[in-house]
């Protein structure tokens, strides 16, 4: 059966799901939608809406979710988006996840990569960076050879600011109170829609990359049926 994911992927910061999102956009050929490139791509393109973004932005305002909503309707016009899409940082709200639906946007698949938030924060508050090269050490996983220098340059490793513990925990109650309450959304709509709601996966993101990215794999070639279509192209 011919899959066409168009979905939406959900887990703490530190789970692994950026990795298994550049998994999943290769094997099917899909786009993976930021709205943080299409504002950037918005403000690059000038007009009216990209002058309005990076006001707001200069500003340091959120961006209205129904512009965010404006800009995700188009993008998902584009050719690209034929074969299916993933979503990535959005919806981040459960009135982000209603504007979706009221739309029309299809999705067909939520995920959730689940992981422990102590072992969330020994990954991020582990993990040591040489800045010029982009070089990633962890000290428990990936360690150097020697403390606190990178192996090639022997410069010195740092220490990202979002990476530190009390950071990472701030940003762990941030998904939790907003971000990770959007699983039983979609599970309550998979529930009461049946076969026209979205299919709902919870996984242990506990186990190695390839475990999850088999499973991720498996689960999506057993859908249940075609995807929901996309939105039409704005006109």
């Amino acid at each position: 059966m011919s899959v066409q994911p168009r979905m939406i992927l959900l887990g703490p910061p530190g789970s692994g799901k950026g990795t298994q999102a550049e998994l999943l956009i290769a094997k099917y050929g899909i786009p993976q939608i930021s709205t943080g490139d299409m504002l950037r791509a918005a403000v690059q393109a000038g007009g009216a809406l990209g002058r309005d973004v990076e006001g707001m932005m200069r500003a340091g305002e959120l961006v209205p979710d129904a512009l965010i909503l404006r800009l995700i309707r188009e993008r998902l016009g584009a050719e690209d988006c034929a074969a299916g899409y993933l979503f990535d940082g959005f919806p981040r709200t459960i009135a982000q996840a209603d504007g979706l639906r009221e739309a029309g946007i299809g999705i067909a698949q939520v995920l959730l990569i689940r992981v422990d938030d102590e072992e969330i924060v020994r990954r991020l508050a582990g993990r040591r960076i040489h800045p010029a090269s982009g070089r990633v050490y962890h000290l428990r996983n990936h360690p150097p050879r020697r403390a606190g220098l990178d192996d090639i340059t022997s410069e010195p490793l740092v220490q990202r600011p979002d990476d530190r513990e009390e950071t990472v925990r701030r940003r762990l109650q941030v998904y939790h109170e907003w971000t990770e309450p959007l699983f039983d959304y979609y599970r309550t709509w998979s529930a009461s829609a049946g076969e026209d709601g979205p299919r709902c996966l919870e996984m242990d993101g506990m186990r190695s990359i390839a475990c999850v990215g088999a499973e991720i794999d498996r689960w999506l070639q057993q859908g249940r049926g075609p995807a929901p279509a996309g939105p039409a192209p704005t006109p």
